[in-house]
């Protein structure tokens, strides 16, 4: 039963000691973070300093700019990116204050992911359990500090089912569930599924046990579909907005990162491949309650029509995405998940709460400890305090290996393109055009237009180079061809993703980064090409090379890896 319905409650709650463990937990990362880079903050990923980027254009009256005076659809969370606009009008570094904005709405979700286990019926005791292995989880507190949307999703999501199933409970309540994942949509993309799924989950409020047992169709009200209208509505009012941006500015009502990303329906089928991939993801973080959430899923269905009936959203979001997802996404190196998975981070809670869910009645029917004799005469066992470290190892094992992880990851981004912008900043002048495959941390630390190779900030060089490929033109002679038409001064590009530019002798190899234990990058190294329409040479400081001398950033590999195309790297 819910909190407010418990009898039982103890008096003393445990959210305080959560959010302490949780807040102690990310700790830990910003921690190893601070070691590893000495106190050289940043991201785990390049997509972080393009949030940071779009917030900047936004704090400054710009709207949803990217390079200035050229608005684009390429956020795939506003509401993220309004929340970061606002950290600039703070003192201090937006670094910093992005972190501390993700610690916030993480600790947050911790909270709505114990309240949501209590919606559902779990004892106080397995609730805190559920919420405790969401603190626990390393992708989680990953992604508090990388700068990603994901902790806000994760609030508002959880959040959003938990008053779902209070609402279904009670049909006369107003629906502001569903407006709540209107308001989800513009967090993460995934949240208009979520909202259909809600939809769905809401119908069934309308079956009902008969004698036998069989489920039966008896309305609860005379419209059942009014309430569901009136929702709809709201979630309509809060996504409105966004979504007549997209289509005055783009021409879609999508963002031009769904295009850039692959995200394009390639079968009707779901593919049961690219759902044992995501198995996979979930399987590292929480590999016992992954395979106990079937039988949570299994104890929601068994609940229908009763007096604990709880629907079915939770199940059908954690087995439903992934189907979703797999009749758009490659198979293979290039499958629609995110950097490590990153899609998919938000179903974690979900898992821990139904695997929780589907472990309570085993740990009610083994007791708390084993005994062995009549009446334990030689002896007990422990038995749910061993069955319970048993579950929590492999989670444990994870967190304490994420902080080294996640500062890597951090590293890998700085030695990188941070890198390389810090090089630049003091010797490109700012008229300067710049051609890159990675566009965050570069333009957010450059004030030079960026042409984006990828197609997210300039979707144009996306729907040529589509255009051209579907007329029989090689993917390489395509993208060069983009670059002749647009003549920028420099190319900064993994060698990798673009190979032609080696093989071009119009283009000059100023200097290049090889990234130390990679983990994090598209390639290991990062060039940087003068082009044959450069107007600007670089600025020559105190230290550095006779004019003509090439730049050497660093030391070349031996043998460069296998081409790679962009496309085939999820960003």
């Amino acid at each position: 039963m819910p909190p407010s319905e418990t009898p039982h409650e103890p008096r003393r709650s445990p959210l305080p000691a959560l959010l302490a463990c949780a807040l102690a937990v990310c700790l830990g990362y910003f921690a190893a973070e601070a070691y590893v880079l000495s106190g050289d903050f940043g991201f785990p990923l390049d997509d972080s300093w393009i949030h940071l980027q779009f917030a900047r254009s936004l704090a400054s009256g710009h709207g949803l700019a990217y390079n200035p005076g050229e608005l684009v659809t390429g956020s795939t969370a506003p509401l993220w990116t309004a929340l970061l606009a606002l950290l600039f009008h703070l003192p201090g570094s937006v670094v910093l204050w992005t972190k501390a904005l993700g610690v916030a709405l993480h600790l947050a979700g911790v909270w709505t992911v114990w309240r949501l286990a209590r919606e559902l019926g779990l004892r106080p005791a397995s609730a805190v359990l559920a919420a405790a292995f969401m603190l626990a989880t390393s992708w989680l507190a990953w992604s508090a500090l990388s700068g990603m949307e994901i902790p806000l999703f994760v609030f508002l999501s959880t959040g959003a089912i938990g008053l779902h199933l209070r609402e279904r409970r009670n049909p006369a309540r107003p629906p502001l569930s569903l407006g709540l994942f209107g308001l989800s949509i513009l967090a993460r993309p995934e949240g208009a599924f979520l909202l259909v799924l809600a939809v769905l989950d809401r119908l069934l409020v309308s079956f009902a046990r008969a004698e036998d047992g069989a489920l039966v169709w008896r309305p609860a009200r005379p419209r059942p579909w009014r309430p569901v209208l009136v929702g709809l509505g709201l979630a309509a009012c809060a996504v409105a907005g966004p979504i007549l941006f997209y289509k005055l500015v783009g021409g879609s009502f999508l963002p031009t990162t769904y295009s850039a990303k692959g995200g394009d329906l390639r079968r009707l089928v779901p593919d049961v491949q690219y759902a044992a991939a995501i198995l996979g993801i979930l399987f590292r973080a929480q590999p016992w309650l992954v395979l106990a959430s079937g039988a949570g899923v299994l104890a929601l269905v068994e609940r229908l029509g009763t007096p604990r009936d709880r629907g079915l959203l939770p199940a059908l979001w954690l087995l439903g995405l992934p189907l979703a997802y797999s009749t758009m996404s490659p198979i293979g190196r290039g499958i629609l998940a995110g950097n490590f998975g990153r899609y998919y981070f938000p179903l974690l809670p979900i898992v821990a709460i139904l695997g929780v869910l589907g472990l309570e009645r085993a740990g009610e029917a083994l007791g708390p400890r084993l005994h062995f004799g009549a009446g334990g005469s030689l002896g007990s066992f422990p038995l749910r305090a061993a069955l319970l470290a048993l579950l929590a190892w492999p989670t444990l094992a994870e967190l304490a290996r994420g902080p080294l992880q996640f500062a890597q990851n951090v590293a890998n981004v700085q030695d990188s393109d941070v890198e390389i912008a810090r090089y630049l900043a003091p010797r490109l002048p700012p008229e300067a055009t710049l051609a890159v495959n990675d566009i965050g941390a570069i333009k957010f630390l450059l004030p030079n237009r960026i042409v984006d190779l990828v197609g997210i900030a300039s979707p144009e060089v996306r729907t040529e180079v589509a255009g051209a490929v579907r007329h029989g033109v090689p993917f390489e002679q395509a993208m060069l061809a983009a670059i002749d038409r647009r003549r920028p001064d420099y190319l900064i590009v993994f060698p990798s993703w673009f190979p032609v530019v080696e093989r071009d002798a119009r283009f000059r190899l100023v200097g290049q980064i090889e990234i130390p234990n990679n983990i994090t990058m598209g390639d290991a190294r990062l060039g940087l090409w003068a082009t044959p329409w450069t107007r600007y040479p670089l600025r020559r400081l105190p230290g550095d090379p006779e004019p003509g001398g090439s730049l050497d950033l660093s030391a070349e590999p031996s043998s460069p890896p296998p081409a790679t195309p962009p496309e085939a790297h999820p960003r």
